[in-house]
């Protein structure tokens, strides 16, 4: 494993998730554009108190971050529902749980009838 790559990754794609410019992470997470790129590509040794600014920008929880799996189209979408998610609150989130889990149900019982 290599540890400053999966990171970087990571950054790489949570920003892509959301949507989101190196400098507009950089902004977010009050650092310099080139550093951001630097840290994408594994160039640079990142710290802790900066990962933490990072994580902070994009309003993950920490081990959510540092779940490095194989980038497939799943880990994409859920990366993206969770940017979606983030900047809710916690009544907001409740209510999309509930909606999520009918349209589940919804989607299961016309599974079965296939």
């Amino acid at each position: 494993m290599n540890l400053p790559e999966n990171v970087g990754n990571r950054i790489r794609d949570l920003r892509k998730a959301k949507g989101w410019t190196q400098e507009q992470l950089a902004e977010a997470a009050s650092l310099h554009y080139s550093y951001i790129g630097g840290v994408e590509r594994g160039d640079r040794n990142i710290s802790l108190e900066t990962l933490e600014k990072i994580i902070k920008a994009f309003e993950v929880p920490a081990i959510e971050f540092f779940r490095f799996e194989d980038e497939t189209e799943r880990r994409k979408a859920l990366d993206e529902q969770m940017t979606l998610l983030s900047s809710k609150s916690a009544v907001e989130i409740a209510a999309l749980t509930r909606i999520t889990r009918e349209v589940i149900a919804v989607m299961s019982l016309n599974k079965n009838g296939d």
